[in-house]
Formats: structure tokens, sequence, C-alpha cells
């Protein structure tokens, strides 16, 4: 859908800018007018560079505060509390200003009669598809309460499944940056000059002394590749990633790394089946419920996997035999789907196959820092012991000169 610039000004005459989504001029016109904004003038934009000014101009609102959001909503919805006034309480209570606006946003457009889901539809870039998916199911059976309630749950556990990763990532990656930059600083800063007082006193360096002025030399000289390449991979994994063809060998390659493809392989497990779990708790059809998945998996190997097992059921195969044909899928997983289409709670089964995959990425994340530890010294302590050797080679040649 094409993108459109506005400038419009809110109801205390603050002047807003922004990019919106419509079909046409008028309807974008349309779509920001119900959010309660005076629209002031809209135009059409570059697609690159009205998608790159939403997500720089796109409040940046933690999960936290969505998940606090739906369940005080939940809550005050059960207490009988109107949709109206729930909003506004929420909102005045909500100490994020650009929160506290959009929620005012969604209130006045509940008000001018659009619904709720609708509502939070124009909120794409703060509120996560499957909270909009749910609530809108939840408006159609009637039960938004117990809906949003599900949805905090849901992205509560999402929470800590980011939460878990992280740790184990952290060890890692402040081992390898500190000590990287202290290397550096002792090639760049360091070593030269002592090499160059043992030239001068005309010390002959030993080959492995030689090899590290070499190595300190080019990083002194080409110190910009080393900031240049990070941002080099980045940007060719990401257009990579824009094919599927070729992402689909990124993402599984992501999943042989070793020991760090066990946190990917089980956070992956973990995603898949607490996105079902919601989806089927919410009374979506499973194939339904298995597309919206697929959509967002994050990773092509499982989503090509999902979206074929989205086709054997839709022509009436069992989801168990369709996920026994893909190794993704470990056997402990098949045979917990298979009991539970087999006895019909399915919905009891992703349950505890959620919490069962979250519990074991989380006993991953905290063993992985005590894998990695050792290798990570093991590794740093041979760096530095070359470094060593190589400045007491020279060092031990000139007491024997002196000596002599």
């Amino acid at each position: 859908m094409p993108l459109f610039s506005y400038t419009a000004v809110n109801q205390e005459g603050v002047l807003i800018r922004g990019v919106v989504e419509g079909s046409d001029p008028d309807q974008a016109s349309e779509s920001i007018t119900s959010s309660g904004l005076y629209v002031i003038e809209v135009r059409k934009a570059v697609s690159y560079i009205a998608s790159l000014r939403k997500r720089l101009l796109a409040p940046r609102i933690k999960r936290v505060a969505v998940i606090e959001f739906a369940n005080n909503l939940s809550v005050m919805l059960r207490a009988g509390v109107p949709l109206l006034n729930a909003l506004t309480d929420i909102a005045e209570t909500t100490e994020e200003k650009y929160f506290r606006d959009i929620i005012f946003e969604i209130r006045n457009m509940v008000s001018f009669g659009s619904s709720f889901s609708d509502a939070l539809d124009q909120q794409k870039n703060i509120f996560p598809n499957i909270l909009i998916r749910l609530v809108r199911t939840g408006e159609e059976t009637g039960s938004l309460d117990n809906t949003l309630s599900e949805v905090a749950g849901h992205l509560q556990r999402i929470e800590d499944l980011v939460a878990a990763v992280k740790r184990a990532f952290v060890y890692p990656a402040f081992a390898l940056v500190t000590t990287g930059g202290a290397l550096i600083f002792w090639l760049v800063f360091v070593l030269p000059r002592v090499l160059v007082a043992f030239t001068e006193m005309g010390v002959e360096l030993p080959l492995a002394t030689q090899i590290l002025l070499a190595i300190s030399n080019f990083i002194s000289t080409y110190w910009y590749i080393f900031l240049i390449a990070p941002v080099c991979m980045l940007l060719i994994i990401r257009i990579l990633k824009k094919q599927r063809k070729t992402s689909y060998y990124v993402d599984r390659t992501k999943l042989h790394i070793p020991v760090f493809k066990h946190i990917i392989y089980n956070r992956l497990l973990a995603l898949f089946c607490e996105q079902l779990r919601i989806l089927i708790v919410a009374g979506i059809t499973i194939d339904r419920a298995l597309t919206i998945t697929a959509d967002v998996i994050g990773n092509e190997v499982f989503r090509v996997a999902i979206e074929d097992i989205v086709k054997e059921v839709t022509a009436g195969n069992k989801i168990s035999d369709s996920m026994r044909k893909h190794g993704v899928f470990p056997p402990m997983l098949v045979r917990m789907v298979d009991v539970g289409e087999s006895s019909g709670v399915l919905d009891e089964q992703f349950v505890f196959l959620s919490q069962y995959f979250l519990k074991r990425l989380d006993d991953i994340s905290e063993k992985i820092g005590k894998v990695l530890e050792p290798m990570i010294i093991g590794v740093i302590g041979v760096v530095f012991l070359f470094v060593i050797v190589s400045l007491l080679f020279p060092v031990y040649d000139l007491v024997i000169q002196i000596g002599e």
C-alpha cells in the first residue's frame, strides 16, 4: 500500500509530521483525521524514504509498556469499566509521553465509531500484529478481556524469551569487546614504540616479533577496515535476507553454528509453540494459526517447513504426520502434537511445549556462559602469550648482547 507524508496538528495545537499508509490521498486523510488530528497537508512519499522516515519517527515503545497496557486494560474490562473510560484512565497514568499520546489517539478513534482493533491497526509500529489479530477475534467473540489477558501473558513469554537469548550473548560479547580493545591498544600504541626502541639498539628481531610488528603496522595503517567490515557484513547479510533463496541458506547456516545453534534452535521452537498456543486458545483455526506463525517465525528454514505443513493440513493430513516429514521438528514435539490431535487437547499440549522449550532455552542461556568462558579465556590466553613471547625474545637477545 502506498505511503503518504502528512503534516497535521493535534487537539492541543502541536504540529505533527508523520507517515501513513493509504490507497489514495483521501483515504490517508481520513485515517489521519480518525486518529483525532487536523490535517494540514498530505502528499505521496517516495516508498523507501517514507519507510525509513516512518521507522525513524516512530516512537520507541518497549514491549514491557505494551504488556502493561494489555494487562491493565484486561483487568479494567473484566471489572466492568467501559472501554473508553478504561483507555482514558490508562492514558492518564502512563508516564511515557509518546505512548500516552498514542493511547489517547486510539481512544479518540474508538469514540468516533472505529473498532478497537482498527484503532490498534493504525499503530502497527507499536502494537505487534498478534495483539491486533487477537483483539479483533476477541471483539467478534465478545471475550475481549480474556483475549487481552492471554495476549499479555504471551507477550511476557516472548519478553522472557528475548531476555534469555540476550543473557546468553552478554558474556561472550563483553569478553570479546574488552579484550579486543585492549589488544588493539597494545598493537597500535604500545608495541610500535617498544619495537622501535629495540631496532635503534640494533637488536635483530626474531620471526615471531616480525609477525607481530607486521600485524601492528597493518592495523595502524588500515584501521578503518575494522570499522567498515562489520557494517559491510551486516549490509550483505540484510541484502541476502531480502531474497528468500539466499535467506534460506543464511538461516540454515545459523542453525549449524557451534554452541550458538542450541540457543537459536530452541528459541525458534519456543516461539513456534508459544505462537500456536496463543492462536489456538483464541479460537483461530489451525491452518490459519500455522500461516500466521510462518509469517512471524523469523527463520526461512522453519517458514518453508510450516508453509508445507499448512498445505498438507489443508489437504486433510494430520499436523503430526506433516511435521514428521521435516527434520527441524524434534521427535518429542511431534509425539506431543500427535497425542494432542488424537485426544482433542492440542492447545494443552502446546501450553506444555511452550513452557518446556522456554525453560530449556533459559537453562541453555545460563550454561552457555560456563561453556564459552574457558574457550574465550583459552583463545585470549594464546593471543597474549604470543604477544608476550614476541616481546621477550628481543629482550633476551638484548641481554645477551649486553653480557657480551
